[in-house]
């Protein structure tokens, strides 16, 4: 930072094929609160946040649907797992990687990977493949 510039945050921006659909499951999933939903009779994006960080929705093309992984780094992985298991289908975990952090994964409704992920002393609970 030796120009006195400052990057204040980077955005994700998931392309979703219903940015209503996919803004009530963030919602109702992960507790994202929604903040913009435009325009709004057929939302094209949409702006949640939470804990002070944001993640844009945005209508696109079929192509790009389903293509983006999220992972989100939080507390209390295990926590979320029982949150999260009752609302969505969980892909793998909860597992421990030789990495040190505990990860489970769920889909949101266009096929992108969610990735919740914890750092942990635990042993680890799974093979390197």
């Amino acid at each position: 930072m030796q120009d006195g510039l400052v990057i204040k945050a980077i955005e994700a921006r998931l392309p979703v094929s219903d940015v209503r659909r996919s803004a009530t499951f963030y919602s109702e999933v992960l507790d994202l609160q929604v903040g913009t939903l435009w325009p709004d009779d057929a939302p094209q994006f949409a702006i949640l946040s939470r804990d002070g960080l944001r993640l844009q929705l945005g209508v696109s093309d079929q192509r790009e649907i389903g293509s983006c992984t999220l992972c989100f780094d939080v507390t209390d992985a295990m926590a979320w797992h029982s949150r999260i298991q009752a609302k969505a289908h969980i892909e793998w975990g909860p597992e421990v990687y030789f990495y040190h952090r505990r990860e489970f994964a769920f889909r949101d409704p266009d096929g992108h990977l969610i990735i919740v992920s914890e750092v942990t002393s635990d042993p680890v609970t799974c093979s390197a493949d």
